[in-house]
This record gives structure tokens, C-alpha cells and sequence, in this order.
């Protein structure tokens, strides 16, 4: 990407300070500014960088009244730090505009697909399959018999989607990625060994949903595992089957939650958590990491601990269990005396 101070200033609507015909061709922070970068200033913390800082340009407040000269030029905006974001996303966006078929590559049978599509090398389209709109599929992904994607959405290289899985509009999946793989269903025999029970169902996923890298999403035994609008899974993730997670819920790194469990919306969950089957979380429940979930959890719960507790008597607890040597050491005064 290369763009002038005078286009970028247009694009965010700023004034400009300095030349205006300087070339940009990167991003990055201020303390690391090199010639052809832009930056950002937002946190006073970070005032003295200006001067020293060799980024071509830099966003800044329209409040800022500099203190010494300043080579960079400056684009002066509302909030530095929401505009610095905006140029983020523009620049990820022009980092992503790709299109066209690359081969090698496999379209099945039976398979559309709506404009832009863009399919890397090395991908596998399965039959009867339907492509929304602007969707891009990075190389050395596969999709299964009969999958629905939605306009704008992503797939990056590695992903894996198996058959009958239905993924909305504006969708993120990251490398790695399993979705539709079968539940973890198996019946124990008389003789001691497990039967496969078949996982028929399939994966729905909906408009707005990022999933990061190397989470697996399993397919239902019957109906659907459900993922439903806005959710944000982390990496290292699994959702087993038959799970259905509420609108605009996020989730952290390598957290569990086993099959048949109901998730609300709107709610956190840390990193590590892991959470039995066949519960219910409600609506707005916040968990920290490292929890063990194994009951109902009710609407605005706030909880910790293994197994869960309220997250205010835990941390009273943690309080007296960090006091138990000093704790036994005095009963065990009392118990001599």
C-alpha cells in the first residue's frame, strides 16, 4: 500500500500539518516509527516520541499543541486513538482485496458461487455446495458437501468445513480451524468397548462470528450445534456437539464446553474454563478463567473457583486459603495451650 499524508487525511477527514505529498506505505508505533510510516499519538504518556520519532506521519488529537519542532506531519482529528483504528481496518481490508480462482484447485459438482470469489490453491470445494458474495478462501482449505457461506466472509488457509455446515455473512474463521467434525458420541458395550454413535447433524453458524485459530466446532448428534450472531471464540476452543452459544458472547483461549450445553448472550468467559453438558448459562453471565462450570449458572452471575462459586465468595475464600499455614499454626497453639 503506498497512499500520500493528503489522501489519508481525506480518507479521515483530518487537517494537515507538514507535507502533505509524503509517501506512506506502512503503519506502525510511534516509539518505532521509521521513514514512510504513519503513527498515532493518543496517551500523553507517549508526548515525547513525537519529537524524536522518525514515522512520516502522525495522527494526533486536535487538542495537541506541540512543545519543540516535529519533523513528522501531522494529521489532526477528533480522537486519535478511534481514527488510527479506522486507518487499521482500511489497511487490513487493501491486505486482503484479493480475487480470482488459483489453481491447483477442486470446484465439485453442482457448487455456485457469487462475485469475487476468491479461492487459493490447493482448495477443495465440495458438491452441492453455495458461495455468497466477496467470500475469500485462503489456500489449502476444504469445504464439504452441501455448506452454505454467506457473503463477506473469510476463511484463512487450513480451515476445514465439513459437510452440511451452514456459516453466515461477515464471518472470521482462522487457520487451523475445524468446523462440522463429528460429536464425541460413543455407547459402551457389554464387553467393555465403545460403539460409535453417527453424528448426522450439522453446524449452523451466524452472521457476524469470528472463530480464531485451531478451535474445532463439532457437529451435532442430531439437529444442530449452534453458534448464533456476533459470538467471538478465541483460539484452542471446542465446542462439542449440540452446544449453542447467544448472541455477542465471547469466549478465551482453551476453554471446553462438552455437549448439549446452552450458553446466553452477552456473556465472558476466560481462558481455561471448562464447562460440563446438558446445563444452562444464562444471559449476561461473566466467568473467570480457570473455572469449573458443572450446574446451572443464572442470568448476571459473576463466578470463579472449581467447582464454581460466586466470584465475591471465592475471593474471600482465596483470602483465607492464602492465610492456611498461619491459620493451622494458630489452632494448633491454641490446641497446646
Amino acid at each position: 500500500m503506498e497512499i500520500t499524508a493528503a489522501q489519508i487525511a481525506e480518507y479521515l477527514e483530518g487537517e494537515i500539518t507538514g507535507d502533505s505529498s509524503v509517501i506512506i506505505s506502512k503503519l506502525s508505533k510511534i516509539e518505532e516509527g521509521t521513514p514512510g510510516s504513519i503513527s498515532f499519538l493518543a496517551n500523553p504518556k507517549y508526548n515525547h516520541y513525537i519529537y524524536s520519532t522518525n514515522a512520516s506521519v502522525v495522527i494526533v488529537n486536535k487538542t495537541f499543541k506541540p512543545e519543540g519542532s516535529i519533523k513528522a506531519t501531522l494529521i489532526r482529528v477528533e480522537d486519535a486513538y478511534k481514527t488510527f483504528s479506522k486507518l487499521l481496518e482500511y489497511a487490513n481490508q487493501v491486505k486482503l482485496m484479493k480475487s480470482g480462482i488459483e489453481q491447483p484447485s477442486v470446484i465439485s459438482e453442482g457448487v455456485t458461487y457469487g462475485e469475487n470469489l476468491y479461492l487459493g490453491s490447493f482448495c477443495y470445494i465440495g458438491k452441492n455446495t453455495k458461495i455468497g458474495n466477496n467470500v475469500k478462501i485462503y489456500p489449502n482449505s476444504f469445504i464439504g458437501d452441501n455448506v452454505e457461506i454467506g457473503d463477506n466472509t473469510i476463511l484463512f488457509a487450513g480451515a476445514r468445513v465439513y459437510s452440511e455446515t451452514v456459516i453466515g455473512k461477515n464471518c472470521v474463521i482462522h487457520s487451523g480451524t475445524i468446523v462440522g467434525s463429528d460429536g464425541f458420541g460413543f455407547a459402551p458395550s457389554e464387553d467393555g468397548s465403545y460403539m460409535k454413535v453417527p453424528q448426522i447433524g450439522n453446524v449452523v453458524i451466524e452472521d457476524d462470528v469470528e472463530i480464531g485459530a485451531c478451535t474445532t466446532i463439532d457437529r451435532a448428534t442430531m439437529g444442530s450445534t449452534i453458534i448464533r450472531k456476533g459470538v467471538k471464540l478465541d483460539n484452542q476452543i471446542q465446542i462439542a456437539h449440540n452446544v449453542e452459544i447467544g448472541e455477542h458472547t465471547v469466549i478465551a483461549s482453551q476453554t471446553g464446553v462438552a455437549g448439549s450445553t446452552k450458553i446466553g448472550h452477552h456473556c465472558q468467559i476466560g481462558g481455561q474454563v471448562g464447562i460440563v453438558g446438558h446445563i444452562t448459562i444464562g444471559n449476561n453471565v461473566r466467568i473467570q478463567a480457570q473455572t469449573g462450570v458443572g450446574k446451572n449458572i443464572a442470568d448476571n452471575e459473576k463466578i470463579q473457583g472449581s467447582p464454581a462459586m460466586a466470584y465475591s465468595d471465592f475471593s474471600k475464600s482465596y483470602v483465607h486459603f492464602k492465610n492456611l499455614p498461619k491459620i493451622v499454626k494458630d489452632i494448633e497453639k491454641l490446641k497446646n495451650n
